[in-house]
């Protein structure tokens, strides 16, 4: 098995390879780590680096689905379900975190600069989420 010295860029190249032979179906990181035979770390240090890289070099969107794994499709109905599904799980990290947290500080603390900026700005972020979470729905 490989060192988990090995670049990111390497481990990227090695699972986006790994998945356009896959295409049309997706991989888990498991059939991934057989795949390419990179360790799981390995594995998601490429994921991270098509994410953060790769994708947008090389225009394949990278997605993901509890059935079928990480996939490049092609299908643009396939990318606007999957950031859908995206927007709506940080429309609920971004509420959490202001129900739970935030809030609570803003309201102990009303006359504190940090809080009425951040709580300012998260429900900016919030209001924004939840309006592309309605975008398109009938």
């Amino acid at each position: 098995m490989p060192s988990r010295g090995l670049a990111a860029n390497v481990c990227g190249d090695q699972v986006r390879l790994a998945l356009l032979e896959a295409r049309p179906a997706g991989l888990t990181a498991r059939q991934l780590v057989g795949a390419t035979k990179l360790s799981l770390y390995q594995v998601r240090k490429g994921i991270l680096y098509i994410r953060e890289v790769s994708a947008m070099a090389h225009l394949t969107p990278l997605i993901w689905t509890p059935d079928d794994g990480y996939r490049f499709s092609s299908q643009p109905d396939d990318w606007i379900a999957y950031e859908r599904s995206r927007m709506r799980t940080e429309l609920t990290r971004i509420s959490r975190l202001l129900s739970a947290t935030v809030a609570p500080h803003a309201a102990a603390r009303p006359e504190e600069e940090w809080v009425n900026l951040v709580l300012g700005q998260l429900n900016v972020v919030q209001a924004a989420l939840s309006l592309l979470n309605k975008a398109g729905r009938a």
